[in-house]
C-alpha cells in the first residue's frame, strides 16, 4: 500500500493540478517546480492564424465610422497654376480700344485748351495717343471704368471739368497753388476729374505726380524704414517710391529732359553736378534704398525758387486713406499716423499750404465712397469748407449768407484728429454730382454712335436713362444702359 501523497507522485508531470487542493505541508519549492493551469468556465476560440501568423478575417468590433456620405471622386488636371502676380495683373488690366466698337467719325482728339473751353461743354472728346499713354504711365484709367468697350478712350467735358481747369490755369497764371479736393456721391465721376485734370496738365507740359490708390501707402502692404535724424520719426517707403519715380519718368520724359539741376546733391550716392536735366537725376534711382534720397532730391529741384519750372500737379485718389492712422507699427508697436509718413506727409503739406509751388500749379484730391474708412474729421472739415463757400456764394449774390448753417463738432465726440483738420482747413470743395439732361444725351449719342446702345436716343430715351440713373448719376447711367453689352 502506497502512500497517496508520494515524493514520486508530487514530481510527476501534472496535467493541471490547482494549488488549493495540496496539502500545506507540501514544500514551496516542489509548489514552484509543478507546473499548472487555469481553467476558466467558457474558454474564448481561437481564432485561426494564416500562414504568415497574422489572425484571418479580423475585424474590428463596433459601427463602422463613415465621414463622407459618397465616395471622392477624382480631381482631373487642373493646368498650370498660376505665377505670382498673375491674378493681380489681370485682375488690374486695362484694356483702351475695341476693334469691335463702330469708330465715331465726329470724335476729335482733345487739345491743350479744349478743356478749359466753355463752348466745348456737353461734348465727348478722344484722348491723343501720347496722353494716353502718360495717362497710363501714371495708372489714372481704372479698371471698373468701360474704356475697353470703346474704339478709343473718349471722356465728357462737363461744367464742372470746364471750371476745374479753369482754376487750374488761373493759378499758373498768378503763381499760385490750386488746393482742392473732389467730392461727391458715388460712381459720380470723381476718378474721372481727377484723370480729366491730369490729361489737362499733361497737354499744357505741367509735371504730374499722382497717387492712384492712397490705400497702398497705409494699409501695411509695402516695405517702410525709419528716416536717420528725424524727430519726430518719418518713415520712408523705398519700394514705393521707386515705383513712383519710375512712373514720374515715363509720363513727364519731355518736360524733366528740358528742366536742368541748380543745386548739388553730394547726399546721394550717384554724382549729380548742376545743370544736369531731371531726366538723369530721376534715373539715379536704381534700387530702392536710393529712390527716397533721388525724390526728395527731385522734389526740392521742382520747388526751387527763382528758377525757370514748370507747373505742377500733385493728385491722389482715396484721400481718406491718408487722413487716418495708419496701419503700420513703430519699434514700440505703437500705431503710425499717416502723416508721418514721408511721402503722404510731403502731400499733406501740400496740400495744406504749407509747401508753395513756385510757378504754380494744384494740388487735387479725391475722395472714394466704395472703399473708404471712416474719417469724422476730414468729413466734417469738408462739410465745413462747403458751407463757407456757400455762405460766401449767397452773399456775392446779395442773399442772406447767414441762412447757410456751418455744422461743428460733436462735443460728446473724441475721434476727432487735430493733424487732419490742419490740412484741410483752407482747401477748396469742388463736389461732383450727376450730369443733366444735355450732357447725358451727348453721352448717350456716343454710345449709340460706338453700337454700345441699340436704341434711338430721343428725349423719351434720355428721360428715361437720366431718371433711372438717380438724376444723371454717370455710373448708373453706364449699368442702365451699357450693362448687357459688357462682356
Amino acid at each position: 500500500m502506497s502512500a497517496p501523497n508520494c515524493l514520486r507522485c508530487l514530481l510527476r508531470p501534472s496535467a493541471g493540478i490547482p494549488v488549493s487542493s495540496l496539502p500545506r505541508s507540501t514544500p514551496f519549492a516542489l509548489v514552484r517546480a509543478a507546473p499548472f493551469t487555469t481553467t476558466t468556465a467558457n474558454p474564448r476560440p481561437k481564432k485561426e492564424a494564416q500562414a504568415d501568423g497574422k489572425p484571418k478575417n479580423h475585424t474590428r468590433a463596433g459601427k463602422k465610422l463613415k465621414l463622407g456620405k459618397f465616395k471622392k471622386e477624382k480631381v482631373g488636371d487642373r493646368g498650370r497654376p498660376p505665377l505670382p502676380g498673375e491674378r493681380k495683373a489681370y485682375r488690374k488690366r486695362i484694356t483702351l480700344s475695341n476693334d469691335n466698337a463702330i469708330p465715331v467719325p465726329w470724335l476729335t482728339d482733345l487739345g491743350s485748351a479744349d478743356l478749359a473751353n466753355p463752348a466745348n461743354m456737353a461734348r465727348v472728346m478722344a484722348l491723343p495717343v501720347e496722353l494716353q499713354d502718360q495717362l497710363r504711365a501714371s495708372e489714372a484709367f481704372k479698371p471698373t471704368q468701360c474704356w475697353g468697350m470703346f474704339r478709343k478712350p473718349a471722356v465728357l467735358v462737363r461744367k464742372e471739368t470746364v471750371d476745374l481747369a479753369n482754376r487750374m490755369q488761373n493759378a499758373v497764371d498768378k503763381r499760385q497753388t490750386l488746393r482742392l479736393v473732389v467730392t461727391g456721391d458715388k460712381v459720380t465721376g470723381k476718378s474721372m476729374m481727377v484723370l480729366q485734370a491730369m490729361a489737362h496738365a499733361y497737354l499744357n507740359n505741367w509735371v504730374v505726380i499722382h497717387i492712384p490708390e492712397a490705400q497702398e501707402l497705409t494699409t501695411a502692404c509695402t516695405e517702410y524704414a525709419p528716416i536717420p535724424n528725424t524727430d519726430p520719426v518719418q518713415y520712408m517707403q523705398p519700394v514705393y517710391v521707386l515705383k513712383l519715380l519710375q512712373a514720374i519718368k515715363r509720363a513727364n520724359e519731355n518736360v524733366l529732359a528740358r528742366t536742368y539741376t541748380v543745386n548739388p546733391h553730394p547726399e546721394l550716392s550717384q554724382s549729380v553736378p548742376p545743370n544736369t536735366p531731371l531726366l538723369a537725376l530721376a534715373n539715379a534711382a536704381k534700387e530702392p534704398d536710393a529712390a527716397w534720397p533721388v525724390f526728395q532730391a527731385l522734389w526740392s529741384e521742382l520747388t526751387t525758387q527763382g528758377a525757370n519750372r514748370p507747373p505742377i500737379l500733385l493728385s491722389v485718389d482715396g484721400l481718406a486713406h491718408i487722413m487716418k492712422i495708419s496701419d503700420y507699427r513703430s519699434p514700440a508697436f505703437d500705431l503710425i499716423h499717416s502723416h508721418d509718413l514721408a511721402l503722404v506727409r510731403l502731400f499733406a503739406d501740400a496740400l495744406g499750404g504749407a509747401v508753395q509751388l513756385p510757378s504754380g500749379g494744384a494740388v487735387i484730391a479725391a475722395t472714394a465712397r466704395n472703399n473708404a474708412p471712416r474719417t469724422p474729421s476730414m468729413e466734417l472739415a469738408l462739410a465745413q469748407r462747403e458751407a463757407e463757400q456757400a455762405r460766401a456764394e449767397a452773399q456775392a449774390n446779395g442773399l442772406d449768407p447767414n441762412a447757410v448753417e456751418v455744422p461743428q463738432k460733436d462735443p460728446f465726440f473724441r475721434g476727432y484728429d487735430d493733424r487732419v483738420e490742419a490740412v484741410l482747413r483752407s482747401v477748396q470743395v469742388l463736389r461732383v454730382r450727376g450730369v443733366d439732361k444735355l450732357e447725358a444725351r451727348a453721352l448717350m449719342e456716343y454710345w449709340a454712335a460706338s453700337g454700345m446702345l441699340r436704341a434711338t436716343v430721343d428725349e423719351k430715351t434720355v428721360t428715361e436713362k437720366w431718371t433711372l440713373a438717380g438724376s444723371g448719376v454717370l455710373g448708373e447711367m453706364e449699368r442702365a444702359a451699357l450693362l448687357t453689352m459688357r462682356i
